[in-house]
């Protein structure tokens, strides 16, 4: 056995005096005073002592001479090359690993010391290091001092090394590295390692490296070191199963008798028994260099990696080679190192022992062990890593199934225990005590998921979980308690949903998986074995657990998960008037909602036509029902007795009779009972007398909406007749007007109720009814007027955007609990979004979400998601209209801080700052796309400026309209507008403005201004020219060397008397070049005319049509489209007469002499125009001579432009003449 001296082994190994080491620094002394190489016998028993520096005298004689001489030569000089290689091709992993390891061992036969000097350099660039090992090192050095000479070449600096880089091409070095030292030893086991020479100085070096100070060294040979290690006791393995074969054969033949026994195959047997009593000597050597070498020092390094690394590897050595290795004196290491600090190390530990508990015939050599660290175990099921937890836990549940399995082996003599008295009820109750105590959660679901993979049998085992429920106990044995038993109950039923339905709860796993033939078998088979066990069971546990609700509710989920056919091919249909008959009585018991509902579902799962059992149950039913309705119709009538008062108990039974019948509704078809008159009449006396109770009125309520679906879907199905499409009609009108009158009742519950019911009806009967080709359904489409509009939001705003503390009257008394209050969130949650539903489907006008829109920030928290849902699906039924009612949701607020503060409220108090980040916000929501949104921002803008000026103010035309602080709030969106759109837009505003407004610059005016630098904001094409004369001019002026004296200026232009901000313009053209083009501003070009082969494509960018006149469009987009046309004629006429006065001006100062181009002036037109074509063609590059940005090839001129396509997203070239003529405003 491979041990350390101070443990006995099974092995015959040397004593201390023949052993490898007389102790563990054997090795080498790394002061370089000592070398102590390894001993090794050969086949005569003597020891061989050989350094490296004596490696090349031994084996070739003169040949190795000359490896040497070349070594020295041809080696050194293209080192680089030849050491890289077999490095270069491990790193790439792109070879196969056998070929790479099969040209070694042929360089090794060739010249073995040229290849293992390339094997050493392999080792030390797999470290990192930049040093080689050379012939003449390898030939005269000791290990001690090669390694301190890598050492100093080694680069420290980064800290990385192949094992740690990160990276591609990095990621699979590691194992591409332990790959090539696996397949080394497996190609040389049968002759190469035994040569007393390759592994010999592998070890010494690898043994050397793990000792030294430096990281990468220590943990790439320690890790090289464990991989061949792990090599060397495949081989062992191997070698002792050669030896046992050769000892049968041999004894085999020797027993034969002396005529028949072959003495040569017994002197062959005998032989081949020797060498491979050496070769395992010699592997033990080897082995026991490395652990004692290697391992036992580096299983305690300081660096977790490395630690982890011994762990992983003595795990592989023990689960391989047992009969070697596992034993208390290698055992002790992995419970020692089960105390690390590091999880990695832990967990390393965890997963080895888990390798040795999986085989039970391993089970006798661990108990020692298990008894001895099983407490460490245990607490390591609360480490602070959740890996090393979970592990902890798996591996204490191996444990605990095989010393299980080792009981019940012994149990086996006797009589199998079944139900109470079965091995699994104290383990069962323990799960029982466990899901209650821990608290965590109250979902057993959960619980039973975690546990399905490791103990099925116990979960399964339903049998002794029916015994825990109807059985009395043994004496001595303690009872279940009540809430033992409901958590008993929940747990069997969780076992069986996912026994059945074979996937685990939400949030465990990732959807469905496909099951396999084999899976599906074993869940059919599962699925009749619960069926047969509990067809008998279960009408005894209802019958015990009758008026218990929550154990009822659960009981009555497991006939959903029953193989229906069972009762009649099992001859059980007893047992099915048993449950039928206990369902009943449950019924008639029960008031309580859930169980109620839960005995609907079970009738509705076994009233089921494919089953022949379906008439047993149906008329079962029919009876329950008929009962049921004449009981509710007799009930009703002395209630609504006129002239008395209502009696507490007979409120109570009506309720109770309506509960049942509701419940049943919600999943059966009950419309043969005609159940809508007798409700109707109940609601309608109740809005007449408002005294009636408010729980009568909601299950009233729910009930006539269960009627009115289910004659939705009879009347759906195609073989309804007029008349009835004409009852359902008025049933449907009549009850949203009932629900309408319940909006304003003084209970909430009641309001709630009938708002979701509104707006279910509403969305059922809407315009969509008619989709999938159901348009004889048309004469049911109902569509609500204003005041049902109105109303509705009215009851959005005054019961959903409330603050949580204004909520206390809908969590039942508590509000101050964590849990009521989440509940009464979820419930607001669900009124608006059943409200929003109807503003998407465009139920409600579009309009009425600006109410909503506008709590976006105060309320984010709770139903910004909704909202912001909200917005996006508007925006893709209509762009515009979205962004009308973004910008009325802006003007809302803004007019109720009117109304709080005043109109003199400071633009910076936290007030009107909410609602400019509410505008920034819905600014954000358009995206990038400003193609995309263009119309939509267009028309925001148009409605944010006549909303600021739409009230003037009283104090007359020199003050600013009372509303002018909101383009403060709208120039959020400025940044959303289009170059072009900013210049009409602009103009739009000018219209607004009268000269003496344009002069005022005080705080009042400051929106206004700011408004209008938002609009100026990045207009290149508008400040082109103005911007090219300025900084052309003051370019070409900073070249000159004299200075520009005596220079005789232009007269600027006049401008006009309305102060536009298009006017600040001039269009200059020198008169030294005539025939130059007119350079003028874009907004003076003429609109563009589409070619005749480009006719069809006006119209193109039309607006999505819903519910909406094509009218619509166009006056929403005429406004942009006649004011460019506006601003086009008056511009061209400034433009001509700014062209005459400038070049009478020009020709003025010509003709006053002719020292105007002398070099001493410098003429200044000559900065407006240039001289040269070179400069026009810089000045050109700063205009935009078209309506958008077109990205154009580099050789498209001015003129090539004309070609293009027109600008479909510019008004201009999608309407016609008679349109551009109108003006619409």
């Amino acid at each position: 056995m491979i041990a350390e001296p101070e443990i006995p082994t099974e092995f015959h190994l040397p004593q201390e005096t023949e052993t490898h080491f007389s102790s563990d620094t054997d090795f080498e002394d790394f002061d370089g005073k000592t070398f102590n190489p390894i001993k090794v016998k050969d086949s005569s028993g003597k020891k061989i002592k050989k350094a490296l520096g004596e490696k090349g005298k031994s084996g070739n004689g003169a040949k190795s001479a000359t490896g040497m001489n070349r070594m020295n030569g041809h080696h050194q000089q293209n080192g680089g090359v030849e050491n890289m290689m077999l490095f270069e091709v491990v790193k790439l992993g792109k070879s196969a690993m056998q070929s790479v390891v099969d040209d070694w061992i042929e360089s090794y036969k060739h010249d073995r010391d040229i290849a293992l000097l390339d094997l050493i350099n392999f080792f030390i660039q797999c470290s990192g290091c930049k040093g080689v090992v050379t012939a003449e090192m390898f030939r005269h050095m000791q290990n001690s001092e090669i390694i301190r000479k890598m050492t100093e070449e080694f680069d420290e600096d980064s800290g990385d090394y192949p094992l740690t880089m990160p990276g591609p091409q990095w990621k699979k070095f590691k194992s591409s590295f332990c790959e090539f030292i696996s397949v080394l030893v497996r190609q040389c086991q049968y002759s190469i390692i035994y040569d007393e020479y390759m592994m010999d100085t592998v070890i010494s070096l690898l043994t050397g490296l793990s000792d030294s100070q430096v990281r990468a060294f220590r943990h790439t040979s320690t890790l090289a070191a464990m991989k061949l290690m792990t090599a060397l006791v495949n081989v062992a393995l191997n070698l002792s199963i050669n030896m046992d074969n050769t000892q049968r054969q041999y004894e085999t033949e020797r027993n034969k008798i002396i005529g028949k026994r072959a003495n040569d195959r017994l002197e062959l047997l005998l032989q081949k028994r020797k060498e491979l009593q050496e070769n395992q000597d010699e592997i033990e050597n080897m082995m026991n260099a490395i652990f004692k070498g290697v391992f036992v020092h580096r299983y305690r390094d300081a660096i977790s990696e490395i630690r982890a690394v011994c762990i992983e590897e003595i795990g592989v050595w023990m689960k391989m080679y047992s009969d070697a290795f596992l034993n208390d004196s290698y055992l002790k290491y992995v419970g020692w190192t089960m105390h690390d600090k590091q999880g990695e190390v832990r967990l390393k530990c965890l997963i080895a022992l888990q390798g040795l508990y999986y085989n039970r015939e391993l089970i006798p050599k661990l108990e020692l062990f298990t008894s001895r660290f099983k407490d460490r175990i245990v607490s390591m099921t609360l480490d602070k890593e959740y890996e090393v937890a979970v592990q902890a836990i798996k591996l204490l549940t191996l444990v605990l199934q095989l010393f299980s399995h080792r009981e019940s082996d012994s149990d086996e003599v006797g009589v199998k225990r079944k139900g109470r008295q079965s091995p699994n009820a104290k383990l069962i109750k323990t799960l029982v005590f466990f899901f209650l105590e821990s608290e965590l959660h109250e979902h057993a679901a959960y619980l039973v998921d975690s546990m399905w993979d490791c103990a099925p049998d116990l979960l399964k085992d339903w049998e002794c979980m029916a015994s825990l429920l109807l059985e009395e106990p043994l004496n001595g044995e303690e009872v279940l308690t009540d809430r033992q038993e409901s958590a008993l109950v929940e747990i069997m039923l969780c076992t069986i949903r996912q026994t059945v339905e074979c996937h685990p709860p939400v949030g465990r796993g990732s959807g469905r998986k496909v099951l396999t033939a084999k899976e599906k078998k074993a869940q059919l088979d599962d699925r009749t074995r619960v069926t047969e066990q509990f067809s008998s069971v279960l009408p005894q546990l209802l019958a015990k657990y009758a008026i218990d609700a929550e154990k009822v509710t659960n009981l009555l989920q497991l006939p959903l998960f029953f193989d229906l056919e069972i009762y009649t091919t099992g001859r059980l249909e007893k047992h099915l008037d048993s449950l039928l008959k206990q369902l009943k009585d449950i019924v008639e018991k029960h008031v309580d909602t859930e169980v109620l509902e839960a005995c609907s579902k079970t009738y509705h799962a076994l009233c089921n036509d494919e089953y022949t059992i379906f008439n047993r149950v149906d008329i079962s039913r029919s009876q329950l029902i008929d009962e049921l309705v004449d009981k509710f119709s007799h009930m009703l009538e002395d209630f609504l007795q006129e002239d008395e008062e209502l009696d507490e108990d007979d409120a109570y039974q009506v309720l109770s009779t309506l509960k049942r019948i509701t419940a049943f509704h919600n999943a059966h078809d009950l419309t043969r009972w005609d159940l809508f008159g007798s409700n109707y009449k109940l609601l309608k006396i109740g809005t007449e007398n408002g005294d009636m109770p408010e729980q009568i009125v909601v299950h009233a309520l729910q009930c006539t909406h269960y009627v009115i679906l289910w004659n939705l879907a009879t009347v759906s199905e195609g073989s309804s007749t007029k008349e009835e499409l004409i009852m359902l009609r008025k049933q449907m009108r009549a009850f949203c007007q009932i629900c309408q009158r319940y909006l304003t009742n003084v209970n909430t519950a009641v309001k709630e109720q009938a708002f979701t019911i509104l707006c279910d009806i509403l969305m059922i009967f809407s315009h969509q009814i008619m989709t999938g080709g159901r348009e004889v359904l048309e004469p049911l489409v109902y569509t609500p007027d204003s005041c049902l509009q109105s109303e509705l939001l009215s009851f959005i705003l005054d019961h959903v955007f409330i603050d949580q503390d204004e909520d206390g009257h809908s969590t039942d008394g508590h509000q101050d609990d964590e849990a009521g209050k989440i509940e009464a969130l979820h419930k607001r949650r669900n009124l608006l979004a059943a409200f929003c539903k109807l503003i998407v489907y465009n139920v409600v006008d579009m309009n009425t979400a600006a109410d909503i829109f506008k709590q976006y920030m105060k309320y984010y928290n709770d139903y910004g998601d909704i909202i912001k849902e909200t917005m996006s699906k508007c925006r893709q039924t209509d762009k515009i209209q979205c962004a009308k009612t973004l910008i009325l949701s802006l003007q809302q607020l803004f007019s109720e801080l009117d109304q709080d503060i005043g109109l003199n409220f400071d633009r910076t108090s936290p007030s009107f700052s909410g609602v400019k980040e509410l505008a920034r916000r819905f600014s954000l929501t358009f995206g990038l796309d400003q193609l995309k949104t263009r119309e939509a921002v267009a028309m925001l803008h148009k409605d944010g400026i006549d909303f600021a000026f739409k009230e003037p103010n009283v104090n007359g035309e020199g003050y600013p309209a009372v509303n002018l602080a909101f383009l403060d709030i709208l120039s959020e969106f400025s940044s959303k507008l289009l170059r072009q759109d900013k210049r009409t837009l602009y103009v739009y505003l000018e219209k607004f403005m009268s000269e003496q407004i344009t002069l005022h610059r005080e705080d009042v005016w400051l929106p206004l201004i700011s408004y209008r630098n938002s609009l100026l904001t990045g207009d290149d094409d508008t400040m082109s020219v103005v911007s090219g004369i300025s900084n052309k001019g003051s370019s070409v002026r900073s070249k000159k060397t004299k200075p520009a004296t005596g220079k005789r200026k232009l007269p600027e232009a006049e401008e006009s008397n309305d102060g536009s901000w298009i006017n600040r313009e001039h269009s200059l053209q020198s008169p030294l070049m005539t025939q130059s083009p007119q350079l003028t501003s874009t907004i003076m070009r003429e609109p563009k005319r589409l070619r005749p082969e480009e006719e069809s494509y006006m119209g193109v960018y039309q607006m999505p049509q819903h519910h909406q006149p094509p009218v619509d469009y166009n006056s929403q987009m005429s406004w942009l489209i006649a004011q460019r046309q506006q601003e086009e004629a008056r511009q061209q006429e400034r433009a001509a007469m700014n062209y005459v006065k400038l070049r009478s001006n020009l020709q003025h100062a010509i003709r006053r002499g002719t020292g105007l181009m002398e070099d001493d002036e410098e003429p200044i037109v000559e900065d407006v125009m240039m001289s040269s074509e070179g400069r026009i063609e810089d000045l050109n590059e700063g205009m935009d001579f078209d309506t958008i940005d077109i990205d154009l090839p580099p050789s498209k001129n001015r003129r090539e432009r004309n070609e293009l396509k027109p600008d479909f997203f510019d008004p201009a070239s999608i309407m016609d003449d008679s349109v551009l003529g109108v003006s619409m405003f």
